[in-house]
């Protein structure tokens, strides 16, 4: 079983700040530019330097491969090595950032997250006017690459905690260990973590040109085979270094270690970046063995899945003896519906995102007359309507004058009828705002339940007009 529950306040950045530098492996320069975002936006790349400057949300739904860095797309549109940027925005403990690009892949730095940090810290954190949603694991969940044998775990605990345990069988790089206690630890001990890479790896990306990142002083590399002296040359060329060799502790001297663990504890920035990709706060220990790009974002979408299913299962509870916010003789001063076409009969909460409705489902609804009179079952169109109307109740909030203004749909999408609604039930209505209502068009996610069971969700958009007098 797992629970989502809200927690702390969101947070965002306060002014917008710009990093420069150079992809790893497009080796294309880039300016990339944090901007603070509103609540419920999360983590999304912006690519400017396209036609329509589209948005790639950090979604684990759009990882189309993991091959040397977690890549994304949407719509033919990429953004390439995105698990630096991301551990850095979990890292400082913010929820909601835009990413501008003007290239498809973010700077590599010195291929850790500590220059983005940083980055985040002059730009300053502030909190929002809204809770922080939290996956609150309350049992084992797990995911297995048979292939690999790469395991990751997550388990109950009373933070978000990672651990991270590399072997790669070879002498120069055995078996380590990484572990994050808390969250507030990842600027110290995980940011300037660094990637890194083998040599036999380094020379077959070399002769397939895939690594075009500068003069390449951005990763460690463990030399875990004899070096032939045309290779040397061939590194010391990719280094721009004059000279090159191997270290006694079998790491070639572009670097210096920062850490005797330090892969391992780049694999755990890597997790904490992949791990992003969820979309929502973890509260549980995730121990995961042998980690890779490709095990930690098909967890991500385990648990992705995982929480949309806990969402349409977790009821909200109202007290529906308590006093209404709204009866219905006040619902007709706002919406110019009326009966039998108004179909909702009080309003419980409202705020300036959200609003929750209720409707009394009772065989005196005139639809059942013809609505198989025999079974009889509420149409679900109406019951989108009917969400329609309570969100309606939600934009009309926003002006002084509700009665002078119609409420037009403009686009339903995402509608699904999880079960009947019939003679008896009472319908609530649950509809909260995907983005500010701008020029009187209001975009909102709805739900509705019934008998302590979700029975129909949509996306809804629609756009209120103002009535004009003759």
């Amino acid at each position: 079983m797992t629970v989502i529950q809200t927690s702390s306040k969101q947070k965002t950045i306060k002014k917008p700040i710009s990093l420069k530098g150079v992809g790893l492996h497009t080796g294309e320069n880039v300016t990339m530019t944090f901007l603070p975002a509103e609540p419920n936006h999360g983590f999304a790349f912006k690519r400017i330097d396209l036609e329509g400057e589209p948005v790639i949300e950090a979604d684990a739904n759009y990882v189309v491969n993991t091959q040397r860095g977690t890549n994304l797309e949407k719509n033919g549109v990429k953004i390439q090595t995105s698990e630096h940027v991301l551990a850095a925005l979990v890292g400082m403990d913010i929820d909601n950032v835009l990413i501008e690009l003007d290239a498809p892949e973010p700077p590599i730095m010195d291929g850790s997250a500590k220059f983005f940090v940083e980055a985040l810290e002059e730009a300053g954190i502030e909190e929002q006017d809204a809770d922080r949603e939290e996956f609150v694991v309350k049992d084992v969940i797990s995911y297995k690459d048979e292939a690999t044998g790469s395991e990751i775990t997550v388990i109950p605990a009373d933070e978000y905690q990672v651990t991270t345990m590399v072997d790669f069988g070879t002498k120069v790089l055995g078996t380590q260990n990484a572990t994050l206690e808390h969250i507030s630890d990842f600027k110290n001990e995980i940011a300037n973590a660094r990637t890194f890479s083998f040599l036999h790896e380094l020379e077959m990306l070399l002769e397939h040109g895939l690594i075009k990142g500068g003069d390449l002083n951005n990763a460690i590399v463990y030399v875990d085979k004899e070096i032939s002296e045309s290779t040397m040359k061939k590194l010391e060329k990719a280094f721009n270094k004059k000279k090159l060799s191997v270290k006694p502790n079998g790491i070639l001297d572009n670097l210096t270690l920062h850490y005797p663990n330090e892969a391992a504890r780049h694999k755990l920035l890597d997790v904490v970046g992949d791990l992003a990709l969820v979309g929502m706060r973890i509260r549980g220990k995730v121990i995961a063995n042998k980690p890779g790009h490709f095990v930690n974002t098909q967890f991500a979408k385990k648990l992705s899945k995982i929480i949309k299913i806990e969402k349409r299962n977790n009821v909200p509870n109202y007290d529906l003896n308590k006093p209404p916010l709204m009866d219905v003789t006040q619902i007709m001063k706002m919406l110019p519906h009326r009966p039998p076409f108004l179909l909702v009969d009080k309003i419980l909460e409202l705020t300036d995102k959200h609003v929750v409705g209720v409707k009394n489902v009772t065989m005196n609804e005139p639809f059942f007359v013809g609505h198989f009179p025999g079974a009889p079952v509420m149409p679900g169109v109406l019951q989108v309507e009917a969400m329609a109307q309570t969100g309606g109740i939600l934009v009309l909030s926003t002006v002084p004058d509700p009665e002078n203004y119609l409420t037009y749909f403009i686009k339903i999408n995402n509608v699904r009828f999880k079960q009947q609604v019939v003679p008896g039930d009472t319908l609530i209505f649950d509809c909260d705002l995907i983005s500010p209502i701008r020029r009187g068009i209001c975009h909102m996610q709805a739900y509705a339940y019934a008998n302590g069971k979700l029975a129909t969700e949509a996306e809804l958009m629609a756009q209120i007009v103002k009535v004009k007098n003759n």
